[in-house]
C-alpha cells in the first residue's frame, strides 16, 4: 500500500481519529493538572516539581514490566484497557474538586497512576502500529499521527485557557476523561486481525527483560536514542517542572495567555509534523534527526531568558514555542527508526526501555530542579537545564546516526551490530 493508501485504510482511520480526539483531551490534562496545583491549590516550585515527577514516577517501578506485557500479548486490548482506566482515574479530580475534597496529595496519586497507564499505552501502541501498517508506510503513518498531536497541540492550550477560566481548571480536565474513552471505542472498532505474539518456551520477566535491554544496547543506533533520551529527559524535567510556575509568578502570565502562547508552539509543532517527511528526502534521516535536537535545545535557552514588561515576556515565550516545530520531526524519524530495525517480538521490550530512560529520568530532572530552584531562583536553574539538554545531543552527533540517509533494514541492522 502506496502512503496515500493509509487515507483509504478504514481500520489506520479509525486508530488515527481515536487519537486525534484523545490527544486533545491530554492537552487540557497537560496544561490544566499544573494550573490546578499552582493556582486552585497554591503549590510550592518543590510541590510543583514533585508533580511533575509524579508523571512519570512510576516508570522507574513498572517501565520494563510494561513492554514484557506489551510482547507477550496482543496489544490492541491492552490499549482499550489503558484508555478505559485513565478516563476513570481523571475523572475523580473535577469530582473532588466539587466536593470541596481535592488536595496536592490526590494530584501527586492520579498523576503517578495515569503515568504508569500511558507508558504501558505508549508501549503497546508504537508496537501496534507496525502491525498495522507496512515498514514501508512507517514514516508515513507516524507523521499522520504526529500531525494529530500537533493540531491538538493547536487547539488545546487556547482551549485549555478558556475552559479555566470559564469553568475552573479541575472541570477542565473531565474533558480529557472523555477524550480517552472515545480513544477506547475507536480502537475497539479496528477489525484487522492483530497476529497473536509467540509464546517464549520457557517464559521468564527477568529473562525477557534482560533480552529487550541487550537488543537496545548492542544496536549502535539504538543505544544512542537510549542515551540522549535519558540526559535529555533528565534536563528537560527540570525545565518542563517549573515553566508553568515561572510563566504565572514571575513573569505575571494569565492563563488566557499562557493558553495562547502555547498554542503558538502547537501551530509551529503542526508545521513541523508537516515538513517532516520532507525533511528527510531533503537532508536525510541521520541529519534530520540531529539537527531537530539542536534547534530543541536552542529554543529552550529563550524561556529562562525571557525578562522584562509581560508583553516582552510573551513575545521570548512565543519565540521558543516558535522551535516546537523540531519536536515532530526529531519524534517521527526517531520513533520510525527504532520501528524499522527492530524484531515484531522486541518491540514491546525496546519501546518499553526507551520510556524508562525517558520517563524515568523525566522526573528525577523535575524533582532536582524543583528543590535547585528553592536554592538558587527559578530563572538561574531553568537556565542550567537549557544548556544540560543542549550538550545531551551530542550522543546523537557523534554516533553512526549521522552516516543514516533512510531508514536502515532489520538484516543491515543486524549486520552493524555484529
Amino acid at each position: 500500500m502506496s502512503p496515500g493508501g493509509l487515507m483509504r485504510d478504514g481500520d489506520f482511520l479509525k486508530l488515527w481519529g481515536g487519537q486525534a480526539i484523545s490527544k486533545i483531551g491530554s492537552t487540557v490534562t497537560s496544561v490544566g493538572l499544573p494550573l490546578t496545583a499552582a493556582s486552585v491549590l497554591g503549590a510550592s516550585a518543590l510541590q510543583m516539581g514533585i508533580l511533575a515527577a509524579s508523571n512519570g514516577a512510576g516508570v522507574l517501578v513498572f517501565g520494563l514490566f510494561a513492554g514484557v506485557w506489551a510482547d507477550r500479548r496482543r496489544r490492541r486490548p491492552i490499549l482499550i484497557a489503558a484508555d478505559l482506566v485513565r478516563a476513570a482515574l481523571l475523572g475523580t479530580i473535577p469530582l473532588a474538586a466539587v466536593l470541596h475534597r481535592l488536595n496536592m496529595a490526590h494530584l501527586y496519586a492520579v498523576a503517578t497512576l495515569a503515568g504508569i497507564l500511558t507508558v504501558l499505552f505508549d508501549v503497546s501502541y508504537q508496537a501496534y502500529v507496525p502491525t498495522l501498517v507496512n515498514r514501508a508506510e512507517l514514516v508515513a503513518a507516524n507523521s499522520k499521527l504526529a500531525l494529530t498531536e500537533s493540531i491538538a497541540d493547536v487547539t488545546g492550550p487556547g482551549l485549555t485557557g478558556l475552559l479555566v477560566q470559564v469553568i475552573t481548571a479541575p472541570t477542565a480536565i473531565l474533558l480529557d476523561a472523555l477524550s480517552f474513552v472515545c480513544s477506547a471505542v475507536s480502537v475497539w472498532m479496528i477489525r484487522r486481525p492483530e497476529p497473536v505474539p509467540e509464546p517464549s518456551p520457557a517464559p521468564h520477566v527477568g529473562r525477557e527483560i534482560a533480552e529487550g535491554l541487550s537488543a537496545s544496547w548492542s544496536n549502535p543506533l539504538l543505544r544512542a536514542l537510549l542515551q540522549r533520551a535519558g540526559t535529555g529527559a533528565f534536563f528537560a524535567g527540570s525545565l518542563g517542572g517549573l515553566y508553568f510556575l515561572f510563566a504565572v509568578r514571575e513573569l505575571h502570565i494569565s492563563a488566557v495567555l499562557l493558553g495562547i502562547i502555547i498554542s503558538v508552539g502547537g501551530v509551529s509543532n503542526l508545521l513541523g509534523a508537516l515538513l517532516s517527511e520532507w525533511c528527510v528526502r531533503r537532508l536525510g534521516l541521520g541529519r534530520t534527526l540531529i539537527g531537530a535536537a539542536w534547534m530543541i535545545g536552542l529554543a529552550m535557552l529563550l524561556v529562562p531568558l525571557a525578562h522584562g514588561p509581560v508583553a516582552l515576556c510573551a513575545a521570548f515565550l512565543i519565540a521558543a514555542q516558535l522551535g516546537d516545530m523540531a519536536w515532530p520531526i526529531y519524534n517521527i524519524n526517531e520513533t520510525s527508526l527504532r520501528q524499522a530495525i527492530t524484531p515484531d517480538h522486541l518491540l514491546g521490550r525496546v519501546s518499553s526501555a526507551g520510556h524508562l530512560l525517558f520517563w524515568g529520568a523525566l522526573p528525577l530532572g523535575a524533582l532536582a530542579g524543583g528543590a535547585i530552584a528553592q536554592a538558587i531562583g527559578i530563572r538561574q536553574t531553568m537556565l542550567i537545564a537549557t544548556f544540560g539538554y543542549l550538550l545531551s545531543t551530542l550522543w546523537l552527533t557523534f554516533s553512526p546516526i549521522r552516516h543514516l540517509r533512510e531508514l536502515p533494514s532489520q538484516s543491515l541492522a543486524a549486520e552493524e551490530r555484529r
